[in-house]
């Protein structure tokens, strides 16, 4: 399948990337140069956003303008045009953790995990998922306790949730709703190079997962069995979103973030964002339900 780069962004840690249909734009971010960038493919236009801190992934709104997004320790509503941050809740519950991947349930929920991110040392299973509500308040989900949080989508009728720890190397399920269901293996990954990063679901419920450290997309069917695997050429490939006008292209960010001089050497396209054609529909970026300029629940 012909992959092409369509941003050349190098960027250390390129994340959470999102298509916006109202603004034909794509959105993602360098995490660890706390930097949101958007590429407008109509223009080719590129711009960028330094923020106060790391920025790990957000979701769209439906307030015009907006976006939210999960800094490392905080929610925060924000609005690029006007570069304007709205706090809404401080996140950091364990000590040496920060926020990760998250989406946008069907419902208009944001859903994000959090990450170990220790001084020195090996990660460790401390993190958790949580979901914040239209009505600003926080619930932390009864979820396995995770070292490293990604993964997060939703089937196409929002029933089913996936996640991962990326470090267990399996992706999970489980039903979704205002409860949720017991988790329980989708896609295991133990005996593959590899690690399970961002997804996203596409227009018949096929979820495509970006393999860290494996240069690939696969395709995995509703049932969990394996459909396709495309080849990225960047060792670290972080997450994929189905945009464009018919929502048939998917976009895929990639990474540097922990290669050498001489890995970078034979990796030139680390970093850079990708997009192919896989011949198969995604669905619009559900928009987070919440109003910025309501006052958060405690």
């Amino acid at each position: 399948m012909d992959v092409s780069i369509v941003v050349p962004a190098g960027n250390r840690l390129g994340e959470g990337v999102l298509w916006c249909d109202r603004e034909q734009a794509l959105y993602w971010t360098d995490i660890h140069a706390a930097r949101l960038w958007r590429y407008a493919p109509a223009s080719g236009k590129v711009d960028q956003w330094p923020l106060p801190e790391r920025l790990a992934s957000f979701a769209l709104c439906e307030a015009e303008g907006w976006l939210l997004l999960a800094l490392a320790s905080r929610l925060a509503f924000f609005h690029p045009q006007r570069y304007e941050l709205r706090e809404l809740h401080r996140i950091g519950i364990v000590p040496e953790t920060r926020a990760n991947d998250g989406a946008c349930d069907r419902q208009g929920r944001f859903v994000f995990g959090t990450l170990h991110e220790p001084a020195r040392g090996p990660r460790y299973a401390v993190g958790g998922f949580h979901r914040l509500h239209a009505d600003l308040s926080l619930e932390a989900l009864p979820l396995p306790r995770v070292a490293i949080a990604n993964s997060v989508a939703f089937s196409p009728d929002g029933a089913t949730m996936y996640f991962c720890d990326s470090l267990r190397k399996v992706i999970q399920r489980c039903d979704y709703g205002d409860a949720l269901g017991p988790a329980s293996p989708f896609a295991d990954l133990t005996t593959q190079d590899g690690e399970p990063d961002g997804s996203v679901v596409d227009a018949d419920g096929g979820l495509w997962n970006a393999q860290w450290g494996a240069a690939r997309v696969v395709r995995y069917l509703p049932d969990g069995r394996e459909d396709r695997r495309v080849s990225i050429p960047a060792t670290q490939p972080t997450r994929p979103v189905f945009g464009g006008a018919d929502l048939r292209t998917l976009y895929v960010t990639s990474a540097h973030d922990g290669l050498d001089a001489d890995a970078r050497e034979r990796d030139r396209h680390a970093g850079d964002v990708f997009a192919f054609t896989p011949g198969i529909a995604g669905l619009p970026e559900p928009r987070f339900a919440g109003n910025p300029d309501a006052k958060p629940r405690r």
